[in-house]
């Protein structure tokens, strides 16, 4: 089915399969547009920093904090609520993060903060939203981006902008420099490595087809470690929303701590379960031990293991790789289970009762 190409065009009526292709594109443009941000020089005094974003809008801001772990001088924290930590104060660097400019939690807080003389930043899609409007009349720093490269129009498929659009932000700062040398040797990566990812490509060549295969019918269990903490993260997301098939994800070492005496019920765990390991030669060696060790524990349970080995050469480039990989894989595995991956329905039932009086 993953290489009839009519038949997948029947399943995707709403261009996810081109907003995934696009990642690289979406990249470039922050990336050419970074450059017109402008961040007051104050903004470099502070101690930490808070991204408030839901859903596919903090997604980014997830991959950053373990991608780059390496280069933040000072802790990033999600915040996924309404609420708004104690510790934030006029040394914090506060980051309003929603694709729509429409998100009720991240519009909530932003009177107290201001009131807390955070420095606030944001991060939103072009369209006069509410978010929108706050940036312009409070002269807000701010990167208002045209998604021109997700015609799906769904948040979680413009991580490119997302990731790129806050790690830019962040460097505008002053907080840490993003080497855009490094940025462009990663795009052009992207671009070679979607190759084999594409429609055409058939399964037997085409890792993201072979994974969705694999975990067909089953409940993914999706494991890494480090730097793409954030990842197993975005991937699962997508996993729900773009496949509308239940997933889940555990970190290394973490998991060794208590998920395998789990694995023992209940009995249909053998049914239903497939962990998904992406592995790294760039992790810690007792990492790389204990992701040997762990897949035998679960084989021992008799439950399914897929491993697939990651190939970036540094820890930022197997991020977005795997990112790639796992948009696409999603995407397959929606059309094997039959839906349209643009369509989110449970999501718009619930906003819609939410607003309701």
């Amino acid at each position: 089915m993953l290489d009839d190409l009519n038949r997948i065009k029947q399943f995707d009526t709403g261009k996810v399969a081109e907003s995934i292709s696009s990642l690289a594109e979406q990249m470039q443009q922050v990336l050419e547009e970074a450059k017109l941000i402008k961040i007051p020089e104050s903004y470099k005094d502070i101690t930490q920093i808070v991204v408030k974003g839901m859903g596919g809008s903090n997604l980014g801001a997830h991959i950053i904090k373990d991608a780059l772990a390496d280069k933040l001088p000072v802790p990033l924290n999600i915040s996924a609520g309404y609420d708004i930590p104690a510790s934030v104060n006029s040394k914090t660097l506060y980051v309003l993060s929603s694709y729509s400019g429409t998100t009720e939690e991240v519009l909530s807080v932003y009177n107290e903060v201001k009131k807390r003389e955070a420095k606030i930043i944001a991060i939103v899609s072009e369209g006069n939203s509410q978010l929108e409007k706050i940036i312009k009349d409070d002269n807000i720093p701010a990167y208002i981006f045209k998604p021109k490269y997700n015609p799906s129009n769904q948040p979680r498929l413009g991580l490119g902008y997302s990731i790129f659009g806050i790690a830019s932000l962040l460097s505008s700062t002053g907080i840490f420099d993003f080497d855009r040398a490094i940025l462009e040797g990663i795009i052009r990566n992207l671009q070679t490595w979607d190759e084999s990812l594409q429609l055409s490509t058939p399964t037997k060549n085409n890792p993201a087809k072979t994974i969705a295969s694999a975990i067909y019918k089953k409940q993914p269990i999706l494991v890494g470690a480090e730097f793409i903490g954030g990842n197993l993260r975005a991937f699962r997301n997508q996993i729900c929303e773009n496949s509308k098939n239940f997933a889940s994800f555990l970190v290394l070492p973490d998991l060794n701590h208590f998920a395998m005496e789990g694995l023992a019920n209940p009995a249909s765990n053998t049914e239903t379960l497939s962990f998904v390991f992406f592995d790294s030669n760039l992790y810690h060696p007792r990492i790389q031990k204990r992701a040997r060790l762990t897949k035998e524990v679960i084989k021992n349970n008799n439950i399914p293991v897929i491993e697939h080995l990651l190939m970036g050469e540094t820890p930022l480039e197997q991020s977005f790789e795997l990112l790639q990989l796992g948009s696409w894989t999603s995407f397959y595995l929606g059309i094997l289970n039959q839906v349209n991956p643009v369509e989110i329905k449970w999501v718009d039932w619930f906003k819609q009762k939410l607003a309701e009086n």
